[in-house]
């Protein structure tokens, strides 16, 4: 099947299509890192000057708080728990910036006889910047959904960027 060479216009969708997938490549190691037990790798992630808004587990600014708050990791085994993110989403909002939103299903590995290993549901919201060429989380909000739904979750999303359709 040849069309003849790309034209500038696909040529700019694929480069756009190669930053989405950096990014979704580095939303996938975020579960790897926090869950493997990698504070310093999972704390790369984020930009130096990062605004995390995690519910319960409390506002942290700055990677220095996100370390500090990660270190609990360093005692529990490997994958004591599991962070599975699904139907996961990237808008490039810019030439060096992007947003994302997955879904978060955490479930415990601990084996309790009798109890759901399930955990939480709720939904991971980013906010990308592009630094030397390498995509970090800026902003990063976690909004739970289950058991209990944060009174924060409930329109959370209203004014928010939706999905726009493919090309």
């Amino acid at each position: 099947m040849d069309e003849g060479p790309l034209t500038p216009e696909e040529i700019g969708q694929l480069r756009r299509f190669f930053e989405v997938e950096k990014i979704k490549k580095k939303k996938m190691l975020y579960s790897q890192l926090m869950d493997g037990r990698d504070p310093e790798g999972f704390v790369n992630l984020y930009t130096e000057d990062c605004y995390c808004d995690w519910g319960p587990w409390g506002v942290h600014e700055g990677r220095d708080s996100i370390r500090a708050v990660s270190q609990y990791t360093v005692d529990k085994p490997q994958f004591n728990w599991m962070h599975m993110t699904a139907n996961l989403w990237v808008e490039l909002t810019g030439d060096d910036t992007a947003t994302s939103r997955c879904y978060l299903h955490d479930i415990c590995t601990e084996p309790v006889p009798n109890v759901s290993p399930t955990w939480r549901y709720g939904v991971y919201e980013e906010d990308w910047v592009k630094i030397d060429g390498d995509w970090k989380i800026k902003n990063h909000r976690i909004f739970f959904l289950w058991p209990i739904r944060e009174k924060e979750a409930t329109d959370a999303f209203a004014t928010k960027m939706v999905p726009t359709p493919l090309a």
